[in-house]
């Protein structure tokens, strides 16, 4: 794990963030369309859980990539500064947002020593990812007016959301960048 951070390196973080911001951007009209068709359902809050890992890619896949602490909470903060800009709904909070998520991923590598950036890490990150922003939800979101059956729902899919998206997803596209060569 070097300590220094090359202009390359700098270059393709940075354009990472864009592209998840852009995605992240994205998300907010799927994250109202799945928000309409589950609220008749009484669901509506299980659209942020469903969706979420989409929202933090940025993170874990900075993580897996440059394999440096740092480098996720980076990723995720420029990844959401670029939703916001681009006039994501949930405006400065998404900052916010972006800071809980980046510190929650790098908790998680963390976990590991920044050692582990296998399947092992896949996990870790998946755990503390979902365990820190559903407290944050808790708070924010008012997670604490749910029944404990609806609270286990929203953990459960929130979890399968990461572990999707910001673990499996972010580690293949990050396997698939170094076998081309693109990060040295």
């Amino acid at each position: 794990m070097k300590n220094t951070w090359s202009l390359r390196n700098i270059i393709l973080l940075t354009l990472i963030s864009i592209i998840c911001g852009i995605i992240f951007f994205a998300t907010g009209f799927l994250y109202n369309a799945v928000s309409l068709a589950l609220t008749p359902y009484g669901l509506a809050p299980l659209a942020n859980d469903l969706l979420l890992g989409l929202w933090i890619m940025a993170a874990p896949l900075a993580g897996f990539i440059f394999k440096r602490p740092g480098a996720p909470l980076l990723a995720e903060v420029i990844g959401a500064i670029v939703e916001m800009f681009l006039g994501g709904q949930w405006g400065v909070e998404t900052i916010i947002s972006g800071i809980e998520q980046g510190i929650a991923t790098e908790l998680g590598f963390a976990a590991t020593k920044y050692k582990h950036f296998d399947w092992l890490g896949v996990f870790a990150t998946t755990i503390s990812t979902t365990v820190i922003t559903f407290i944050y939800d808790w708070f924010k979101s008012g997670y604490n007016a749910y029944s404990i059956h609806m609270l286990i729902i929203l953990f459960i899919a929130r979890f399968i959301s990461i572990f999707i998206f910001g673990g499996v997803l972010s580690k293949l596209i990050a396997n698939m960048l170094e076998n081309s060569h693109v990060i040295k």
